[in-house]
Order: structure tokens, then sequence, then C-alpha cells
């Protein structure tokens, strides 16, 4: 097992930073925790020290993935493994230069994601000054793959997440605790971000969240609704850089790992929203999904983006 503990946060680059700094701080209810020229970091409620960072960039794409570890010798041990079995690491075991420092590594994956896997990343102590939206934490993180069958075996194998349900051969979803998934993949042309998740406490916060952003003269692309795979309930929308992003709460947890089964689960309308409000997703919502091709955190990285 290699030790990962939870989602911690996600980093993007955007081609619009202020705007997109803007609406994430004014109407989607993160707090801007740091920020310079190229860079702005965003908490949530929870004790994470950051779960979204942006990064100024030509173009949209994802920079990393940032998972916990328990200690230091729970991501040593991980670099040793990753290198055994031939995987580039980014960056060696060290203390990282990013909002919350801490110690971690980073690598690339088989499509050339970076992840990162850290410890000792500060944690916030501060009460939280509540909102009408309060986003606790990354739910969860759904990224587009060229080949589901390949990813999974590599994020099941080599990092020990576990599938916990499918939907037809289309969608995996893996936990790598006991919520029913913290990363999960989609089938499609290409590799790239389909959209991230912000959990939320109930269903009122998810509807006053709706309320916020139509303010904003933003609308729901599709939602709100519950799915049959997790249980959640969600609302989905587009943001300033056309990243598609969720208010979600409820999601199934998995209390048992030996008497957890995954289903296989029909890609059926009133599976994909069993209150029969949403639907299945519409073909825009589809299509900003998809995302643009992502040719990988290195070459971004060498193009100076």
């Amino acid at each position: 097992m290699l030790g990962i503990t939870h989602l911690r946060h996600i980093s993007l680059f955007t081609p619009v930073l202020k705007e997109h700094a803007d609406f994430y701080e004014k109407v989607w209810g993160l707090d801007k925790l740091q920020e310079d020229e190229n860079n702005v970091y965003f908490r949530g409620a929870g004790s994470e020290n950051h779960i979204l960072h942006l990064q100024a960039g030509e173009k949209r794409g994802l920079h990393h993935i940032a998972f916990g570890m328990i200690d230091k010798n729970a991501v040593d041990t991980a670099a040793e493994k990753l290198k055994e079995l031939g995987i580039p690491l980014v960056s060696e075991p060290g203390y990282l230069d990013e909002a919350g420092a801490g110690y971690g590594l980073r690598f690339l994956d088989p499509e050339g994601r970076c992840i990162e896997l850290s410890c000792w990343v500060e944690i916030h102590t501060k009460d939280w000054s509540k909102k009408n939206v309060d986003p606790i934490k990354l739910n969860h993180v759904v990224m587009n793959t060229k080949d589901i069958d390949m990813i999974t075996d590599f994020y099941t194998k080599v990092l020990s997440f576990k599938v916990t349900d499918w939907s037809e051969h289309q969608m995996v979803f893996l936990r790598c605790n006991k919520n029913h998934h913290s990363l999960a993949f989609n089938q499609d042309v290409h590799a790239s971000v389909n959209h991230i998740a912000y959990e939320v406490e109930s269903v009122d916060e998810v509807m006053r969240g709706i309320g916020n952003v139509r303010k904003a003269d933003v609308e729901p692309m599709w939602g709100p609704g519950r799915h049959g795979p997790g249980n959640n309930i969600f609302c989905y929308f587009r943001d300033p850089a056309g990243y598609v992003m969720e208010y979600t709460c409820y999601l199934t947890t998995v209390e048992d790992d030996d008497k957890w089964q995954a289903l296989v689960w029909k890609r059926v309308p009133h599976l994909m929203d069993q209150w029969g409000i949403a639907g299945p997703p519409p073909p825009g919502a589809r299509a900003s999904m998809q995302g643009d091709p992502d040719e990988g955190w290195a070459t971004k990285l060498a193009g100076k983006q």
C-alpha cells in the first residue's frame, strides 16, 4: 500500500487569472489565501491549507493534483517504490515551495499528469468567516483519459486506489479513503480536466450556491440532481476560464472495504439523476466537460506557459 490518505488540492493553469480568481472569491465562496502576479491560492472552510491554486498560463490545463500522506517516511517510501517501477519523478522528496509548504514529491502518471504526494502541510486552526455557502474541501476531481483500463490499472496497482464503482465502461470511480471517490476517470478522445467538485454541508447550501452563481449571471449547466454512483447531490457550472465545477454533498462513504462490491451502473437517465429533474447532462455540458486536450505538465512548462 502506498499510503495516500486524502485529496488535498488541484492546481490549474488559467489564461484569465484575475477574472478567474474574482469568481472563486466573490461568487463561489472560497477565501483568497495568498497571491502574487502569477498565482492565487484559495482555502475552503475546512482545515486543509488550500484546495485550489490558479496559475497564469496561455492555455487551460492541469498543473497538478495533490494527495496527502501520513508522514515523511511515507513520502520517501513512495519515492523509492515509484523509482523501482520506472515512474519519472518531477521533483525528488523535499520541502515544497507553495502555500502551506510541507514535504513532498511530484511525479508523472502515464498520461503526463503531475501528481503531488505530501505531508506536514500547514493546516488552518482559525475560525472560518461564515458565508451563506461555505465550500469545505475538494470532494473529488474527474479527469478524462484516452485509455480507461490502462489508467485504472496504474492508479490501483501503483497508487493503491480502489475501484468503488463503474458507470458501464465509460467512467471509473476510485477511492483512497472512505469517500466513494476522490478521483474518477472518464473515457474520452484525449486527456483533460473533466470537472472539479467542491463539498458543501447540505442540500440547502447547494441551492443557495445556485442562487449566488445565478446572481453573477451564470446559469447551471446541469442540475440540481442526485447521482446514482455515489448517491451525491450535484449541480454543475462553468467558471470564467471554462472549467467545469460542481457543488456537491452527501457522497456515499465506504465503511467496510471487505464488504463493498463494486457495481457497474447503467448509463440511463434515472441513474444519472435519481430525482428525475436534471436528467442526463445536456450536449453543452458534455462538451465543456470534455475540456481542451492536455499534452501534459512537462510539455506545458517546456513551452514556458
